[in-house]
């Protein structure tokens, strides 16, 4: 059984167990979420594909920590005009574990 639902903006296709990275959602590590935004579920066969969501439907989560990603690297240059700069940013992220998926 699996489900397409929306979170924090990004849309994602989940399992029961699945262990998720997501954009940085508010919340202590260990607490417990709720996903109303189910586009698609899929229960061994069975498909109902919401318009634009299922009424009823729902995915739960559990927030297992919170973290940053990896450094990405932006540099900008105009050539022949003396022109450099570069920047960085890291991502915050979370990480959850799908607990349960409601259809």
């Amino acid at each position: 059984m699996y489900a397409i639902v929306t979170i924090a903006g990004q849309q994602f296709k989940v399992q029961k167990d699945q262990k998720v990275y997501v954009h940085r959602l508010e919340g202590d590590t260990g607490k417990t979420l709720e996903f109303n935004d189910v586009s698609l579920v899929d229960d061994h066969g069975k498909v109902k594909v919401g318009t634009p969501v299922i009424k009823g439907a729902s995915v739960s989560a559990k927030i297992l920590n919170h973290l940053r990603g990896d450094k990405v690297i932006i540099f900008k240059k105009k050539r022949r005009k003396g022109y450099q700069k570069q920047n960085g940013h890291r991502q915050d992220f979370t990480q959850i574990q799908i607990e349960n998926i409601k259809a």
